[in-house]
């Protein structure tokens, strides 16, 4: 799951950052609600979710969701605020919001609401992927081929969920790289092939028949 992340306070999104990223996210930061409106507006399809703080440098949160919300994006938003009003709550949900939580939380509950919001039904995706001998759970992170465990890194874990959501389907390269990488990583690069390599060596002797490369395109699930 990819998230972008709009706050201006560097510990707080530097602590979000490292603990959203341990859990399994990928997270794109930034501090200012223009790029913001612009990121969303423009890379929609590339998000899962946006955890957006109210206050903001430039323009406040109220501005960002309204924006985005006209501009036809129906990523879900939670917004970080310090307010505590009833009638500042109903506003954010008026703007669009989905969810709210007061400054400070806890983390464990902040990761509570992304994944009910994640759940939601117009961005609903099954917990548990059955594809011939692989079942994968994402609510605890294992996944079985035949019955056994095998041991992925959290990358590979994430790349191989991302093909199993699409199986049978030619996934481009760059597609693979917009879902399991931020903004920085380098396309020219080639970790995401050498991740793949690795991942096959753990999914049996013909992994490469249950992940088949299509040159000079990308990757296939085969089912």
């Amino acid at each position: 799951m990819r998230i972008l992340l709009i706050e201006d306070e560097q510990q707080l999104a530097e602590s979000l950052t490292q603990g959203l990223t341990q859990t399994g996210y990928v997270v794109d930061h930034l501090t200012l609600g223009e790029p913001a409106i612009k990121r969303l507006s423009i890379n929609r399809k590339e998000y899962d979710l946006a955890i957006l703080d109210l206050m903001l440098p430039d323009i406040d949160g109220h501005v960002v969701c309204k924006n985005v919300r006209e501009n036809g994006v129906t990523v879900p938003i939670l917004i970080l605020t310090a307010c505590s009003e009833l009638e500042d709550k109903i506003l954010l949900l008026q703007d669009g919001a989905d969810d709210y939580m007061i400054k400070p939380f806890a983390f464990d509950e902040l990761l509570a609401r992304l994944q009910a919001l994640l759940r939601r039904p117009d961005e609903t995706t099954p917990s548990v992927l059955t594809i011939g001998e692989f079942t994968l759970n994402t609510s605890v992170h294992k996944i079985f081929r035949s019955g056994h465990e095998l041991s992925l890194t959290l990358k590979e874990f994430m790349l191989l969920e991302y093909l199993m959501r699409h199986p049978n389907e030619v996934i481009h390269r760059d597609d693979i790289i917009d879902h399991a990488w931020n903004f920085d990583f380098d396309s020219l690069s080639n970790t995401v092939d050498v991740h793949i390599k690795n991942l096959r060596k753990k999914l049996g002797p013909d992994a490469k028949e249950v992940i088949r490369t299509v040159r000079e395109v990308g990757y296939q699930f085969v089912g």
